[in-house]
């Protein structure tokens, strides 16, 4: 994924920039795995589906993405596009990737001069009752992709057998 390098205006710009950024960080570290490294169940012991291997991860991250832009083009009275989770392999990670983000960054072209008060003046309420501005969703997409960087790079520091 390349990443942006002329910087976005006004603080959706700096967000998006930002989100971008952890996107390819994200990519720079699986795109060297193999098909087998990438499916490998990690952790057999967690009751999250979404966080047994690589490929489970890596969809969950791109499935989230989509329903982060969606509760965003909701709130804006936007029509959006329905998103299904799907298993995603390998040899589509990258491509998933790069279309959730060209979604949002289309999600969110014409809200760049967003005041500070419009954006917390964009207001929604995700599925388990937390409601967040325009401003908290997109500072939370961020950190929803580092997190699970950072699991993946926890899972890569250990061999497979360590893992139940």
């Amino acid at each position: 994924m390349e990443m942006n390098r002329t910087y976005r205006t006004g603080a959706v710009g700096a967000l998006l920039d930002e989100y971008e950024r952890a996107a390819s960080e994200l990519l720079a570290i699986i795109d060297p795995l193999s098909d087998s490294e990438f499916e490998l169940v990690r952790d057999r012991q967690t009751s999250d589906e979404h966080c047994r291997s690589i490929q489970t991860i890596i969809s969950h991250v791109i499935h989230s993405g989509y329903g982060y832009a969606n509760m965003i083009r909701k709130a804006c009275s936007m029509a959006g596009e329905e998103s299904t989770f799907r298993i995603v392999p390998r040899s589509e990670s990258k491509a998933g990737l790069v279309r959730m983000m060209k979604y949002t960054a289309d999600t969110l072209d014409d809200k760049m001069g967003f005041t500070d008060d419009q954006l917390m003046a964009v207001k929604m309420v995700n599925d388990w009752g937390q409601t967040y501005d325009m401003e908290q969703r997109l500072e939370h997409a961020i950190v929803h992709i580092l997190r699970h960087r950072r699991q993946i790079e926890r899972f890569l520091q250990r061999e497979p057998r360590a893992f139940p």
